[in-house]
């Protein structure tokens, strides 16, 4: 699912994702000054525009809290700046699992990034619903605080998009993928929605490769590639329950070699943004 590092050029396999200390912090924080005030969840959700399971996961430490809510919570909570600080300080690695974390730094530091994928939409598209979906679906059976954990961690990694300097992102995605309908016809409208939002972004080109393509240069699985500061390109292959992470120069070309062909073989940026238009039509 692609929220998992493994070690440079060799398998790495981890367990479940584990919590962070920081988002436990952040949240005792923000309950002490949410008590201060004499408001309950009930009553302080609504004036934060968030829903008292979302309130109560942040308190918990088991979601990473949107800027938007840090800033109304500021403002509700009159917090002196103390929660926009802590905020700042907070760990972008909750909810990933172990073998995934060291390509995560690497990702946010990168000046170019391409993936391709064919088991599920990439974690960097998904919605909060889709990504909800796969979550439950795949065993073993996860409760709600692990579901939460891994959902905000994959949403946190989106804010890599907006990040300056901004970063080059191409993604190549199956059709497939899409038309699975997971989560039901109306969470896969929602994900074409974002789709097309994130295709309109100045800095990402989104590729749809179409059911039928026998020339597919792929067949290997999902791949990352992503360009480093320095000019260096590394790549990112993950399994069932481990990621390995690829910096042998000849390894490293083949896969760029395979992704270059697959953007010919995909349909252009304007084609697939046509396509998922249709997609959505058709629901």
């Amino acid at each position: 699912m692609a929220d998992g590092t493994g070690g440079t050029g060799a398998l790495g396999c981890g367990g479940e994702p584990e919590a962070s200390d920081s988002l436990k912090t952040f949240g005792e924080v923000v309950k002490g000054f949410r008590k201060r005030a004499g408001l309950t969840q009930e009553e302080f959700a609504p004036k934060v525009r968030y829903s008292v399971p979302t309130v109560a996961s942040i308190e918990q430490g088991r979601r990473f809290p949107p800027a938007d809510f840090v800033e109304r919570a500021e403002e509700v909570l009159d917090a002196f700046g103390i929660l926009r600080a802590a905020a700042r300080r907070l760990s972008r690695q909750p909810g990933l699992a172990s073998w995934f974390r060291q390509w995560a730094r690497l990702e946010a530091e990168a000046i170019t990034l391409w993936t391709y994928e064919c088991r599920v939409i990439p974690g960097l598209l998904q919605t909060e619903a889709y990504a909800r979906a796969v979550t439950e679906s795949v065993p073993p059976v996860k409760d709600e605080e692990q579901v939460d954990r891994q959902v905000a961690s994959r949403l946190e990694r989106q804010e890599l998009f907006r990040r300056r300097p901004p970063i080059a992102f191409s993604f190549i995605v199956e059709q497939a993928l899409i038309e699975r309908g997971t989560g039901g016809v109306e969470v896969t409208r929602e994900l074409i929605d974002h789709l097309l939002e994130r295709a309109a972004q100045f800095n990402v080109e989104l590729q749809i490769m179409p059911l039928r393509q026998p020339d597919h240069a792929g067949f290997d699985g999902p791949m990352q590639i992503l360009e480093t500061p320095d000019n260096k390109w590394l790549g990112y292959s993950e399994g069932q329950r481990g990621g390995m992470l690829i910096s042998d120069p000849k390894e490293v070309s083949i896969m760029l070699q395979r992704y270059a062909r697959m953007r010919s073989q995909a349909l252009t940026p304007e084609d697939s943004r046509s396509l998922l238009k249709r997609l959505r039509g058709a629901l």
